[in-house]
């Protein structure tokens, strides 16, 4: 009888723990707030001054006129870019990524940090606990002794587990309050160079510079509070910042945990606006219903749409996978599709209409949608969306088309492991 009880209780423990962790999983699966259930209508343009009025007001940050923002392409000019940013800082410096890794150029970014924290700037760095796993705690302990004040996002504490699921996958660099950077890169070797082989990804970053980049700043200021509970204030962070250009911008984040629809939203918005052209390069391109019927509502008022996703080079085949499942109704009503094939495409950028270019962190898939924090940079002037159609038809121009027919006719296994891919669709 003992011996029964024995094994009672054990099983009892075993069914405790195993609906504890499904629990804990499930937790970190969902969202707490309602989704976007009904597809919008067209009701007009993005040069349309009721477009930017209500992307102002439903997105939270208003569209800041007086913006330059400059284009930099692949680590070779990336990286260069944000250093000098970095070593110009007179008082201080704010850095939050997802990735950053051991290696040459983590070590730069770690050397030059550490370089201003003992020249007396004040340095802020807030790194992802999941996309840091391969940085050496050497480089971390460099910045510390140096005065650098580094946190991690969500670490794996128990208070924390029903969040471990919720990244900060936001790239943002404010150095003075007075120059940003955003966009795709990590920092990692896997970026550095010109994306001219498989072992260097493309991607793309922006400098900005002007009003705009206090919403950067607070951008930051976001996850840095929810992190440390410390709040950094003064003009060193926020300086009165004067017109610079001409270009309309706003930063703006979200959050599973407060604004989870704001990127989503923002997404929707601007393809139901469109007339003309829709421009997408896209990491990670796994649309959920919603936006497909977005994207084909587009595609019946005559707009042109064109893609641009990772070919055979990848870090995620089960999303590659996931993607290719769903591109037949797209391809048959008219899009075009193209495969990068050089290297790992990992560059994230809309352009509607030649107006509205949209760049940031944020990839077109229900992680970035619901799941991570991002944030993105919107901006409304047709010279810069002009630069950056530039640069999309340089990436068409090494990408692959991929025909109807030749997404039908692709082999049975391939369409055996892409149905089993969809399945996690939805935490991608």
């Amino acid at each position: 009888m003992a011996w029964s009880r024995k094994r009672m209780v054990l099983a009892a423990l075993v069914g405790a723990v195993v609906a504890i962790v499904v629990t804990i999983v499930a937790l970190n699966f969902v969202t707490s707030e309602s989704e976007i259930e009904k597809s919008l209508e067209h009701r007009y343009g993005v040069q349309d001054p009721q477009f930017r009025r209500e992307l102002g007001i439903l997105l939270g940050p208003p569209i800041i006129d007086g913006n330059r923002v400059e284009n930099f392409e692949n680590g070779v000019e990336i990286f260069p870019a944000m250093l000098e940013a970095i070593r110009s800082a007179r008082s201080t410096i704010t850095f939050e990524t997802y990735i950053y890794w051991s290696g040459d150029i983590g070590r730069r970014f770690a050397d030059a940090l550490s370089e201003q924290a003992r020249r007396g700037v004040r340095v802020h760095v807030l790194i992802d606990w999941v996309g840091s796993q391969k940085m050496e705690e050497a480089l971390l302990d460099r910045m510390v002794a140096a005065g650098v004040e580094v946190h991690r996002f969500h670490p794996l504490h128990w208070y924390h587990l029903t969040r471990m699921n919720n990244r900060t996958h936001r790239k943002l660099l404010v150095v003075d309050g007075r120059i940003g950077f955003t966009g795709g890169v990590g920092i990692s070797d896997d970026w550095d160079g010109d994306a001219a082989d498989p072992k260097h990804w493309r991607d793309s970053h922006y400098r900005l510079e002007g009003p705009a980049v206090a919403q950067m700043q607070a951008a930051f200021m976001d996850n840095w509070i929810k992190t440390t509970g410390k709040v950094l204030q003064g003009e060193a962070y926020f300086p009165a910042l004067e017109p610079v250009g001409t270009a309309l911008g706003q930063v703006f984040t979200s959050s599973p945990s407060g604004g989870g629809d704001s990127m989503q939203l923002m997404y929707l918005l601007s393809i139901t606006a469109a007339e003309h052209t829709i421009d997408l390069s896209a990491a990670y391109f796994v649309p959920d219903a919603l936006t497909r019927r977005a994207l084909l509502a587009a595609l019946e008022r005559g707009v042109r749409l064109r893609i641009i996703v990772p070919g055979e080079y990848i870090d995620s085949q089960v999303t590659r996978r996931a993607s290719r499942g769903d591109w037949g109704v797209l391809l048959r009503a008219g899009a075009k599709i193209h495969e990068f094939q050089p290297a790992m495409f990992h560059c994230k950028a809309l352009i509607v209409d030649s107006q509205l270019v949209s760049v940031g962190s944020t990839n077109f898939d229900n992680r970035s949608f619901r799941l991570n924090d991002e944030a993105n940079l919107n901006v409304y002037d047709p010279a810069f969306a002009a630069e950056i159609e530039r640069v999309f038809e340089e990436d068409l121009a090494r990408s692959r088309l991929v025909t109807y027919a030749a997404w039908a006719r692709r082999p049975w296994h391939e369409k055996a492991v892409e149905k089993l891919s969809s399945i996690f669709a939805s935490q991608m």
